[in-house]
């Protein structure tokens, strides 16, 4: 049910965090501290020439755009980072009809326990359950439309083909 590592350059937006020497972009929540705190996805090839970022305590970060290789673990980066930008957050919402929730919680713990540690997060809006992902070519989408009904679960991966 896993999708294969894409074949060609991935783009990904987030926290870029080196920590002692070891290089992740988070993907999902970051604690705002000095240095933030996060789980990620390892950097292979990263740089911070001419770029910059903040720093404290044996740590630098900064928000980027990075493009590379994804092998399913792993970003190669390939391209000179930029800033990243920040789209507005979307609006907290919450599902009021009692009978939905109960349907979309059911909905939504099975795709916990299917997926498990390789979602960034996970939450249910008004009408459906949304899942962000590392990376989704489409196979996750579909086998959870083929379970769930379309429209019910919608997966958003955080990797994109790079254009």
């Amino acid at each position: 049910m896993w999708p294969e590592p894409p074949e060609g350059e991935v783009v990904a937006e987030g926290t870029v965090l080196d920590a002692n020497g070891v290089v992740v972009i988070c993907l999902g929540a970051v604690a705002e501290s000095a240095p933030p705190q996060c789980s990620g996805t390892p950097l292979e090839g990263w740089s911070w020439d001419g770029i910059g970022g903040a720093g404290a305590l044996d740590a630098m970060w900064g928000d980027y755009t990075v493009q590379g290789t994804y092998d399913g673990e792993r970003i190669a980066v390939t391209q000179t980072p930029s800033p990243a930008a920040h789209p507005d957050p979307a609006p907290e919402v919450t599902v009021t009809d009692d009978a939905e929730r109960k349907r979309l919680t059911d909905v939504w713990e099975q795709i916990v326990d299917r997926i498990g540690t390789r979602t960034i997060s996970t939450h249910i809006d008004p009408d459906r359950v949304e899942v962000h992902v590392v990376w989704d070519d489409g196979t996750l989408q579909d086998a959870a439309d083929a379970e769930f009904g379309e429209g019910v679960v919608y997966i958003r991966s955080a990797l994109r083909p790079a254009d």
